[in-house]
């Protein structure tokens, strides 16, 4: 069998390949039972007509495009092997040539995960770290906070007809006001735990933060040519997170694109940049994990593995492997970047 590999843009190659006449004519058993049992013929029961007849009913072009069928998909992944493709999706496919007693010629092109020629990354997140600043809470933050707790505390008053609104009489902070919101012993402590708090979620911004910084900033240096067909599984997988919460609201999705006047098609192509800059994030993870050699170890990931499939019932145990060791790695490269202080 010959193959001959062409390279094309965002990815994606053309396979052009020649199967010989006699491993194209071995296929032809193989394809006439499959045909047989696929076809109905009066007089016949399912499986049953001979090849004769089966030509005689569906003419031979029909006999040599399943022959193809199955000799294509023969081939396949011979030719992907040997030439060391790492193919994205299902090829697509075009028969050049076909005829009996003839080689059969044809076509496959497909993406292709790409070549990532990485910028320097750890030098990249040590420059961006070192822009890092530490978290403060001022107690401007801490007075305001408390304001809302006691405007959300506050009697609600019904106005009557006629009857202007009036700032609400907020409760007095005091010890017995703070063991009503929690397990505080006064005021005292309720502030202290209060500002342990938002300090708490000030830091988990400001790390996420810096995270997307560091990420940019190694992206926008990072050469690779991205696959439309991971870009548009990711506008699909937006969607279909959006379709989720859109309906965990109790809206049908299609009242929802109607309100918003778009269609599914509009919003995906909204998306379209911002897929590419997941896709190329994805990708430019991977390349570090692979570079450095960042695995998830087995024990790490069957015990979250066994906790994913406990509180999802009936969810793929293969899909959420791959899933979960995704997820997995990616944390592991984010945390060795943010370890290049």
């Amino acid at each position: 069998m010959k193959a001959t590999i062409n390279k094309l843009k965002n990815s994606e190659i053309e396979i052009e390949a020649e199967i010989t006449a006699d491993v194209f004519e071995s296929f032809r058993k193989k394809a006439v039972v499959h045909l047989a049992e696929q076809v109905e013929i009066p007089g016949f029961r399912k499986g049953k007509a001979s090849e004769e007849i089966l030509t005689q009913k569906l003419g031979e072009m029909a006999i040599l495009e399943e022959m193809a069928e199955f000799a294509i998909r023969d081939a396949y992944p011979k030719i992907i092997t040997e030439n060391k493709i790492d193919p994205i999706g299902r090829p697509e496919v075009s028969i050049t040539k076909i005829a009996k007693g003839n080689p059969l010629s044809f076509k496959l092109k497909t993406a292709v995960f790409p070549e990532v020629k990485l910028a320097n990354y750890k030098s990249i997140a040590k420059k961006e770290l070192s822009k890092d600043e530490a978290v403060v809470v001022d107690e401007k933050e801490i007075e305001d906070t408390i304001k809302e707790i006691q405007k959300a505390r506050a009697p609600k008053v019904e106005l009557k007809d006629g009857e202007e609104a009036v700032e609400p009489l907020l409760p007095e902070l005091n010890d017995e006001f703070v063991k009503t919101l929690g397990k505080f012993e006064n005021v005292a402590d309720f502030k202290e735990k209060l500002k342990e708090n938002i300090k708490f979620e000030k830091e988990q911004a400001h790390k996420e933060k810096m995270r997307v910084a560091i990420l940019d900033a190694i992206a926008e240096k990072t050469e690779v040519e991205i696959p439309i067909i991971l870009v548009e599984e990711e506008q699909r997988k937006m969607l279909t997170r959006l379709q989720y919460d859109v309906e965990k609201l109790g809206l049908k999705f299609d009242e929802y694109l109607k309100n918003v006047k778009k269609t599914e098609e509009d919003i995906k192509k909204d998306w379209a940049k911002d897929a590419e800059k997941r896709v190329k994030t994805e990708l430019i993870l991977a390349e570090i994990a692979r570079t450095e050699k960042i695995e998830v170890p087995k024990e790490e990931l069957e015990k979250e593995l066994k906790h994913l499939l406990e509180h999802n019932i009936g969810a793929d145990r293969e899909r959420a492997e791959v899933y979960l060791e995704g997820i997995m790695s990616n944390q592991k490269v984010i945390e060795f970047l943010e370890a290049q202080k």
